[in-house]
């Protein structure tokens, strides 16, 4: 009898493990222009909600800034030139902050961008993640860039928060980004936020369509 127990305790632990182990991160991926409040959003999310905020972006200028980084000059040419990183190199980058974590639900901001980066993550992450939505932040191109200028104006501290960067920027969003949004909204996979309002109005929108993933 006590190694019938003995058993039935270690199949339990194991198939415990086993089950715990399959659960995969679960992924939102944030979009919207330059300027639509990403990155304001997510923050306000991360205090409520406990997700993990992952920036493409800033992992990238992280990248960048790192002494010896073999991708540094690389990465520096595409922010200033607002083009995109070579997904190998973001996919990487992304999957370590998520390796780096226990958090449940990660919030993946300003990916992906274009198809290239939408062909990596397909081969590179999909298995390993669950995709719950796309969250994406609609505001008005004219929106976008006024609050990139005032944020550059106001000493940001990004090299591509000036004129000539954030028109670059919105040709790339309206060429290569919308198109993702697209093809995820004929999958059903996407939620839509006005993002032109305030602050406060967009997060209380965000708060109602995510309070069924809060841990």
């Amino acid at each position: 009898m006590l190694k019938f127990y003995t058993n039935f305790l270690f199949v339990t632990l194991y198939r415990n493990f086993v089950t715990m182990a399959a659960v995969k991160p679960k992924v939102i991926f944030v979009l919207g222009g330059p300027g639509a409040g990403k990155g304001t959003q997510c923050q306000k999310l991360v205090e409520e909600f406990k997700f993990k905020h992952i920036s493409a972006g800033d992992l990238l200028r992280e990248e960048r800034n790192k002494t010896g980084s073999e991708f540094g000059e690389l990465i520096e040419t595409h922010i200033r030139n607002g083009t995109i990183v070579p997904v190998e190199i973001t996919c990487k980058l992304i999957d370590n902050a998520i390796q780096a974590s226990n958090t449940k639900v990660f919030l993946i901001d300003g990916f992906p961008r274009n198809k290239d980066n939408l062909d990596g993550w397909l081969r590179e992450m999909s298995d390993k993640t669950d995709l719950q939505f796309v969250l994406f932040f609609d505001c008005p191109i004219d929106t976008c860039a006024q609050r990139c200028l005032q944020r550059g104006a106001a000493g940001s501290g990004r090299s591509d928060d000036n004129i000539e960067s954030v028109r670059k920027r919105i040709v790339t969003f309206n060429e290569d980004t919308l198109p993702i949004v697209r093809y995820y909204e004929e999958k059903n996979l996407v939620k839509k936020i006005d993002s032109s309002k305030t602050a406060e109005e967009v997060h209380s929108d965000v708060r109602t369509l995510l309070s069924y993933l809060k841990t």
